[in-house]
C-alpha cells in the first residue's frame, strides 16, 4: 500500500506521550502486562499448515467474471472492461441493532469528512442498515497510534491493522489474546458460508489469520505482491530524451541530469529500500536469510546492505534527494512526483500508481507514470522483495456479545463484495451523480469522490484479489499486469514460508530506533564509520534473541 508522510511531522515518542505512555512504551516495555505466565515478548512460532482445520472452506461465487488478463500468482487478475450489468448479491441490510459501529483505518492523505459531513458514508451507512463511524489515522504514523490504542485497552469494534504494522508492535500476539475476539467458530469449515463473500477469499489469506492457535482477523487478501515499486515520471524523460533506465548506473546517471535546483527538480524522494533490493540485500522477515551453513543473517550483517548503504548515502550528498524529503518537513512525496514534478523518481507502494495517475491526469494531460523494472547491481536475476501476505487484517473487539460478532461479520461480508455487484460499485465509486459519473467504460470519479473516499470499508473487509478497470486510467491494467508478470518470477524465497514468528519484544521495539540511526547515517548526521557500533547494538538489543527464534523455527526438511 501506499504510504504518505504527514503534514506536521510528529515524533513516535512525541506521539505516545500524548497518551500518557511514555518512555516505556517508546522503549518497546511490555504494552500489556499480566496477559502471559510465558517470559515477557521472547516471541513465537507457529507452522501454519498444523491449523488448517480452522481455516474456512473455500467456495467460489457463482456468476464471477472471467479475466482479460490472467495474472501469474500471487499476481492477481486483471479486467480491462466494467460490467455493464451488476447484480445485487446482498438482499437483506446486514445491519440490524441500530447500534453504531466504531472503526479505526489508516489513509495516506488529508483526512476525508467524518460521519454526518460525508455523504459517501451516509450512502454505503444507509445500505448496511447500520453506522459505521470510522477514526481515519495518517498511515505513516498508524504503528505507533497502534501501540497507544493496544497500550490503554482501548480498541474499536473493528481496528484494521496493515500487515507490514505488525512487526512493529511488540508482543501483538498477547494483544489479541486479551483485546480481540476468537472467530474460529463463526468462520471454520462450512460456517463461512454464512458470510459468502469472506468463503471465496483465497485459502492462504487465511492461513495468515491464525493467531495463537485460532482464527483471529479477516485477512484482506493481497491485490499484489510487491512491497515497493520505483516509479517514474515518464513523460518528464520523454521530453528530455531519456529512457526509463535499465541498471543502477544509468539511474544514477539520469538522476545527476534531471536534478536542477534552480528549476526546482530533483531526482528522488527516500528510494532506500530500492537500491536495497537493487543490491539484493534480504527482505524475509523484515530482512532475515541463511547463509551457506543454514543459520539465519540479517541485513545489516551483509555486505549486500553496506554497499546499498555506501551508495544511498551518495545519492544524499549529491543532492539528488528532494530538500524537503532530507529535511523532514512532512514533505508530500506523491504531490511533489505527480502533480508538481519536483520529483521524477518515486519510491512508493503499487497502490499508488493507478489512483496517482487518474487524479493528477485531470491537470496534466501529459502526466505518465510508468514503474522502473527492477535490476541486479552484481547482475543476474534481480531480487524482489513481496509475497502473498494479506494487505491488512480487521479484528473484532472483545466482550461485544455473539449476534454482535455476527452483524459485524456480515457487515465485512457486505463491504467485501467483487467486481460486478451493486455493492462493489458503491464502495468504490460512491453515489452516480455525486462521486462519479457513467461512461460507456465505467464510472470516472468527481472531485468529491477523491475527498471524501479512502478506502474506509475497504480497510475493515477484503476482497478476491483483482486489477481494474479503470475507466480513467484504460491503459493501466495491461501496464500493470506486464510489470507484475515480469517482476513475480524474481520474488525472494523466503525460507520460514509456512511459518508466522511473533518476534521478540525487544526485537521489534529496537526495529524503528535502528532504522532511525541508519537514516542518520544515510542522511550525514552520522558517519559511516558507526555502523559496525550500530550494528552491536542491534545484536545486543533483541537481534541475536530473533535470529536464535529463526533457527529453531526453520522447518523441517522431510
Amino acid at each position: 500500500m501506499t504510504r504518505h508522510n504527514p503534514g506536521v511531522p510528529t515524533s513516535r515518542r512525541n506521539f505516545l506521550s500524548l497518551f500518557g505512555l511514555g518512555a516505556a512504551a517508546v522503549a518497546g516495555g511490555p504494552l500489556l502486562t499480566g496477559c502471559s505466565e510465558a517470559p515477557a515478548g521472547s516471541g513465537t512460532a507457529q507452522n501454519l499448515d498444523a491449523f488448517a482445520h480452522l481455516l474456512p472452506t473455500h467456495k467460489e461465487l457463482s456468476g464471477a467474471i472471467a479475466p482479460d488478463v490472467v495474472g501469474t500468482r500471487p499476481v492477481p487478475d486483471g479486467y480491462l472492461k466494467y460490467p455493464s450489468n451488476l447484480v445485487d448479491l446482498i438482499t437483506e441490510k446486514p445491519g440490524s441493532s441500530g447500534t453504531e459501529i466504531t472503526a479505526m483505518t489508516p489513509h495516506w492523505g488529508p483526512a476525508p469528512p467524518g460521519l454526518g459531513q460525508s455523504a459517501y458514508l451516509q450512502a454505503v451507512n444507509a445500505e448496511l442498515g447500520v453506522p459505521v463511524n470510522f477514526t481515519i489515522q495518517d498511515g505513516i504514523t498508524y504503528a505507533d497510534k497502534l501501540n497507544a490504542m493496544l497500550g490503554a485497552r482501548d480498541v474499536p469494534d473493528l481496528l484494521c491493522v496493515p500487515s507490514w504494522e505488525v512487526d512493529k508492535i511488540p508482543r501483538f500476539a498477547e494483544a489479541i489474546g486479551v483485546l480481540f475476539e476468537d472467530l474460529t467458530e463463526h468462520l471454520k469449515g462450512n460456517a463461512a458460508e454464512a458470510y459468502p463473500m469472506l468463503a471465496a477469499f483465497p485459502t492462504g489469506a487465511w492461513r495468515h489469520a491464525i493467531w495463537n492457535e485460532r482464527l483471529a482477523a479477516i485477512p484482506n487478501p493481497t491485490d499484489g505482491p510487491f512491497a515497493w515499486v520505483m516509479f517514474s515520471r515518464k513523460d518528464l524523460l520523454d521530453a528530455r530524451g531519456l529512457a526509463i533506465p535499465t541498471s543502477l548506473d544509468d539511474l544514477l546517471a539520469i538522476a545527476k541530469q534531471v536534478t536542477d535546483p534552480a528549476r526546482k527538480v530533483w531526482a528522488f524522494n527516500d528510494v532506500f529500500a530500492m537500491i536495497q533490493m537493487y543490491h539484493k540485500v534480504p527482505g524475509s522477515k523484515q530482512g532475515w536469510r541463511l547463509r551457506s551453513d543454514g543459520t539465519p543473517e540479517f541485513k545489516y550483517e551483509t555486505p549486500e546492505f553496506r554497499q546499498a548503504l555506501e551508495v544511498m548515502a551518495k545519492i544524499y550528498q549529491d543532492g539528488l534527494v528532494h530538500p524537503d524529503i532530507v529535511a523532514s518537513k512532512g514533505a508530500d512525496a506523491k504531490q511533489l512526483f505527480a502533480k508538481s514534478g519536483n520529483i521524477v523518481f518515486m519510491q512508493d507502494g503499487f497502490g499508488f500508481w493507478q489512483a496517482g495517475q487518474a487524479e493528477h491526469q485531470k491537470t496534466n494531460k501529459a502526466l505518465n507514470i510508468q514503474p522502473v523494472p527492477i535490476f541486479s547491481v552484481a547482475g543476474g536475476d534481480p531480487l524482489v522483495w513481496g509475497g502473498d501476505q494479506p494487505i491488512s487484517y480487521t479484528f473484532v473487539k472483545k466482550g461485544v456479545g455473539e449476534e454482535r460478532v455476527k452483524e459485524l461479520l456480515r457487515v465485512i461480508n457486505w463491504c467485501s463484495a467483487p467486481l460486478g455487484s451493486q455493492e462493489a460499485q458503491l464502495r468504490d465509486f460512491g453515489v452516480e451523480g455525486r462521486h462519479h459519473t457513467r461512461t460507456p467504460n465505467g464510472p470516472i470519479k468527481t472531485d468529491l469522490a477523491f475527498k471524501e473516499i479512502a478506502n474506509q470499508y475497504f480497510f475493515i473487509s477484503g476482497r478476491n484479489p483483482t486489477i481494474g478497470p479503470f475507466a480513467e486510467t484504460p491503459t493501466y491494467v495491461q501496464d500493470a499486469l506486464a510489470y507484475s508478470n515480469a517482476m513475480v518470477r524474481y520474488l525472494e524465497k523466503d525460507p520460514w514460508a509456512g511459518v508466522k514468528v511473533e518476534m521478540p519484544a525487544a526485537f521489534k521495539a529496537n526495529q524503528v530506533p535502528t532504522e532511525d540511526k541508519f537514516t542518520d547515517v544515510l542522511r550525514g548526521r552520522r558517519p559511516l564509520s558507526d555502523v559496525d557500533s550500530i550494528l552491536q547494538e542491534w545484536k545486543a538489543a533483541g537481534g541475536e534473541a530473533a535470529r536464535q527464534l529463526l533457527a529453531d523455527s526453520l522447518p523441517k526438511a522431510g
